[in-house]
């Protein structure tokens, strides 16, 4: 295997996708490639990162939704008449009265409150669906046989490391130790399409170290810039870009 061919095996490394044979000659280059060895921390790191994407947390207003909901719900009074009694006077026909409306409302109660459970829990499970696939695609193009990785310093002292696969026709974008931006306002990725820029999605404001899949197909893409837009994004620049850089070549 060339110096050329292992240069392409650090996402595949980093998601212990190789041969034993390959691994044990891939360890031998990193001790000489400072180059390789940093995008596998950054793989590695990546890739842990992945393991929790789709990890989701009871909403923290749940229990305080329960116990205020069965506050509004009286406790039935207990009977206490004589076994075998079918007569009710008026006071006991009130409380039986009350004590049917007590159930109905805690039904009521617990049966919206179940509604609203059910409702968290089904887009919980989809936020983890569509969050387990995004990971799924991610490490696909990480650990693609074809996966180029080209690396440079970002405004600020920030990392940034972009990984193209032909095979699999996208791109993910790795960032490490850029500033939040301004509040208000968002990172938006995009295509560099022979100087036409074509969004490629949007990073979390809230992350200084972030891993991108890059929305749509690389197709004739060279490549990708970032600019400071507003939250939701933009349909194209607004800003001059605070980050470029072409994508690896063969």
């Amino acid at each position: 295997m060339t110096t050329a061919d292992l240069h392409t095996l650090t996402g595949a490394y980093a998601l212990h996708a190789l041969p034993e044979d390959e691994r044990r000659e891939f360890e031998r280059h990193l001790s000489d490639c400072e180059a390789c060895t940093q995008e596998v921390r950054e793989l590695s790191a990546t890739a842990a990162r992945l393991g929790l994407a789709a990890a989701e947390s009871p909403p923290r207003e749940l229990r305080e939704r329960v116990l205020r909901e069965i506050t509004t719900v009286r406790q039935a009074i207990p009977s206490h008449g004589r076994r075998g009694r079918t007569v009710s006077t008026g006071r006991t026909g009130r409380w039986t009265t009350y004590a049917l409306a007590a159930c109905i409302a805690a039904a009521a109660a617990f049966g919206g409150v179940a509604v609203w459970q059910n409702q968290v829990a089904q887009d919980a499970r989809q936020e983890a669906n569509q969050a387990t696939q995004r990971s799924e695609q991610l490490a696909q193009v990480l650990s693609a046989p074809d996966a180029k990785t080209s690396s440079g310093e970002l405004t600020g002292g920030a990392r940034g490391t972009v990984v193209v696969s032909q095979q699999e026709n996208r791109a993910v974008f790795l960032a490490s130790g850029m500033e939040r931006p301004p509040s208000g306002k968002v990172y938006q990725i995009w295509f560099n399409d022979e100087g036409t820029m074509r969004s490629a999605g949007l990073m979390d404001p809230s992350a200084s170290d972030d891993a991108v899949l890059l929305d749509g197909p690389v197709d004739q893409a060279t490549g990708m810039g970032i600019t400071v837009e507003p939250a939701g994004g933009s349909a194209e620049p607004t800003s001059d870009p605070v980050a470029l850089m072409d994508f690896p070549t063969a």
